[in-house]
């Protein structure tokens, strides 16, 4: 989803280019910037997303899936956890189950030393 003003880094993870791709962008289609506040040094830019940036984003990812699929690594807790289960053992999956269903989530958060009390 676009926003008013985006990042060059959350336009590159948008469309599946760099974000210096995204900042050659900038510079050759003149966009329209203004500082990140709160970032000194003056190189730390928001893009105004207006409607030139729209269709330029939409035609660009319009590109890059037709050349090839691209996946940006999902590091949420739930893509960790599936990911790590399905590199597990069959054996390993068993046990892992057993454990959670004799002792629940409370019990495994309790024994990795990360429960809230």
């Amino acid at each position: 989803m676009l926003k008013e003003r985006m990042t060059p880094e959350e336009l590159a993870i948008m469309t599946g280019y760099s974000r210096q791709t995204i900042n050659k962008w900038v510079r050759k289609e003149n966009w329209l910037t203004s500082q990140k506040p709160g970032v000194q040094g003056g190189k730390a830019r928001l893009i105004h997303v207006d409607e030139r940036v729209r269709n330029f984003i939409n035609s660009a990812k319009r590109v890059s899936e037709k050349l090839g699929s691209y996946q940006v690594n999902d590091t949420s807790l739930e893509s960790l956890l599936l990911n790590s289960m399905k590199q597990m053992s069959i054996s390993e999956q068993e046990k892992m189950s057993a454990l959670i269903l004799r002792e629940g989530i409370a019990g495994v958060l309790k024994r990795l030393g990360i429960r809230d009390e």
